[in-house]
């Protein structure tokens, strides 16, 4: 007999890969922040970024870490093409917090989205299965 994951106590794998993903954006992040605050917090900011990493990604923030990522990458290639390569980590934090911000607000505005289609086909069913008085 073939057992259940959820029964084994086996972590499926897409929450594994939300997990290590989460791991490695926010670690990044926390880097990126102890560079800024100085080498004496970095190993908290590391730290901080990778609880953080790991509770988003076991709760399933994927397109929260997504958007995250981008952020960090398109702001470094700003501050690359902008600054120069010394500044790279500054803008990749930056841009990370930024990125970070707009994928929470367009999280939410396709979960209202999603919430106003369910509704209205709902609605659409409701009225069919009424009869008009005569």
């Amino acid at each position: 007999m073939a057992q259940d994951t959820a029964s084994a106590g086996i972590m499926p794998i897409q929450k594994l890969f939300d997990i290590v993903l989460g791991l490695t954006v926010m670690g990044t992040v926390g880097t990126l922040i102890g560079f800024i605050m100085g080498g004496g917090l970095m190993p908290v900011a590391i730290g901080l970024g990778l609880a953080l990493g790991g509770v988003i990604g076991f709760l399933g923030g994927r397109r929260f870490l997504v958007s995250i990522l981008v952020g960090a990458l398109l702001g470094g290639a700003l501050a690359w093409l902008v600054a120069g390569g010394e500044r790279v980590w500054v803008g990749a934090g930056a841009g990370a917090a930024m990125g970070g911000f707009l994928g929470v607000q367009i999280s939410m505005l396709l979960d209202m989205r999603t919430a106003r289609k369910t509704s209205a086909e709902a609605g659409e069913s409701a009225a069919e299965g009424m009869t008009p008085r005569t």
